[in-house]
């Protein structure tokens, strides 16, 4: 008798199915990309960090979509976080 091996494919992170978690992660500003005045603060020790509102969220995140809102000026950190990465990966599972 033979046993049929199903292999379910893993689940693609996409813009569609994104959760956003890497924008409750704290963002330092490190160079200069266009970030407006208002979604900037200062962290405790002096460096600019992204604003995050009382729900522990980046506030350039719009609520509805789940998407950046300041996308094409976004953080060089923001920049080099890949969707769908090992990063990214780890924080969607922390965040389940």
């Amino acid at each position: 008798m033979t046993i049929e091996i199903k292999v379910i494919p893993e689940l693609e992170i996409t813009c569609a199915n994104c959760q956003a978690c890497c924008c409750r992660l704290e963002v330092m500003l490190i160079t200069d990309t266009g970030v407006p005045k208002e979604y900037i603060a200062t962290d405790a020790w002096g460096g600019q960090v992204m604003n995050r509102l009382d729900d522990g969220w980046c506030a350039a995140l719009d609520r509805d979509t789940l998407m950046c809102s300041i996308y094409e000026v976004r953080p060089f950190i923001c920049r080099e976080f890949e969707m769908g990465e090992y990063e990214c990966i780890d924080e969607r599972n922390a965040n389940l």
